[in-house]
């Protein structure tokens, strides 16, 4: 698993910081464009009065998490802050794991140089930390039989696309494996996987085999994993495609909304119980490994997909449902990390807000300048 081998050399501090090269910023940072007014208007003040003052801004937050989103707050400082290299920056590493109320980053400097960009380090450290300590959680759900399961980051459909960067960057610390578009592999020049959606198969009049066929023929480099629920008859669906590929077939994947009930449970109504048989359930994802079983096709595997979270990820694996790896979109992307900076010392004396102050860190390291 090349990928979490890379993430426990970041976590140990073998792999370089990212440059400032690698961010895409927009130039209006630079001109206070997304920054609170009232931070605007204090570095104006700060300016003109305490000129002179040095203060050291102080970044943390309240929870056990991965750290996210350090390097690309460094290299906005570097980029907007004037005169970086004069500024005294301190910070642990993406990818670490931190407690609550630690220090993560500390910035040393006149508050005019940088102190309009907090809000901005604020909201890059919560999205990213929030989406790397989501995955971290889905992956250590999908573990907990014994055998970790890969998990595809599957966030593109549900936000705003210019975000899939850093989402995909995110998901990468936090441990996934694959990502679902090229954008969301950027930061480390590696490309987007996936297979067929329901418009491929709808694109042949609903025809699962032979949509596969169009689409194993054009891309016969990738692994074969078919969508099997388009006609809400999995099983059925699933055999038909095993049986015309054998063991050219890697895998197949359920999708089926949460609003249907599957074929399967129609036809075979004895097997009802006090389950719901709604959706990618249990149930049915047992059923199918039995049929393919059944005809010697072990060696496809299931993939499932559609509403699943770290608390439904955690019931299957505990259960012993036969899934070989999970496709996760929504819930990793919400956003229940918040960070905050604060102004703890005044020319390397304490001055903070009651309730604040200065908390050493000896994990810190001491971040160089990069032009």
């Amino acid at each position: 698993m090349k990928a979490m081998k890379e993430i426990e050399l970041k976590m140990a501090g073998k792999i370089d910081r990212l440059t400032n090269r690698t961010f895409k910023f927009d130039e209006r940072v630079g001109d206070g464009w997304f920054s609170a007014v009232y931070f605007l208007k204090t570095a104006i003040l700060a300016k003109k009065y305490c000129s002179k003052d040095i203060v050291t801004m102080q970044f943390f937050q309240r929870h056990h998490a991965v750290l996210c989103g350090i390097d690309e707050a460094v290299a906005l400082l570097h980029t907007f802050a004037q005169k970086p290299e004069e500024l005294e920056i301190q910070a642990l590493r993406d990818g670490d794991r931190i407690e609550p109320f630690e220090a993560v980053l500390t910035v040393t400097g006149p508050y005019q140089s940088f102190g309009f960009l907090e809000g901005i380090i604020d909201g890059i450290l919560a999205r990213r930390t929030s989406i790397a300590t989501n995955v971290y959680d889905v992956i250590q759900a999908a573990g907990v039989s014994g055998k970790q399961k890969p998990i595809i980051f599957m966030g593109d459909r549900d936000d705003h696309f210019m975000q899939q960067a850093g989402d995909g960057y995110a998901a990468y610390i936090g441990g996934s494996q694959a990502q679902a578009t090229h954008a969301m592999n950027e930061w480390w020049g590696v490309k987007g996987m996936g297979t067929m959606p329901h418009a491929l198969i709808q694109l042949f009049k609903g025809d699962v085999v032979v949509a596969a066929e169009a689409y194993h023929v054009t891309f016969p480099e990738d692994d074969l994993i078919v969508l099997v629920d388009y006609n809400n008859d999995v099983i059925t669906d699933a055999l038909r495609v095993a049986r015309h590929f054998g063991e050219a077939l890697k895998g197949v994947r359920i999708d089926t909304s949460r609003t249907m009930v599957d074929q399967y449970f129609i036809r075979n109504p004895e097997v009802m119980g006090s389950f719901d048989p709604r959706g990618v359930n249990a149930e049915l994802v047992c059923a199918l490994r039995r049929a393919l079983d059944a005809e010697g096709f072990g060696h496809v595997q299931i993939v499932v997909s559609g509403g699943f979270d770290k608390d439904r990820i955690l019931m299957f694996e505990r259960e012993g449902v036969p899934v070989d790896m999970y496709g996760v979109g929504a819930s990793l992307l919400k956003i229940n990390i918040g960070f905050t900076g604060d102004n703890v010392l005044l020319n390397g004396e304490h001055c903070a807000k009651a309730g604040r102050k200065l908390n050493p860190n000896p994990r810190l390291e001491k971040v160089a300048y990069k032009v």
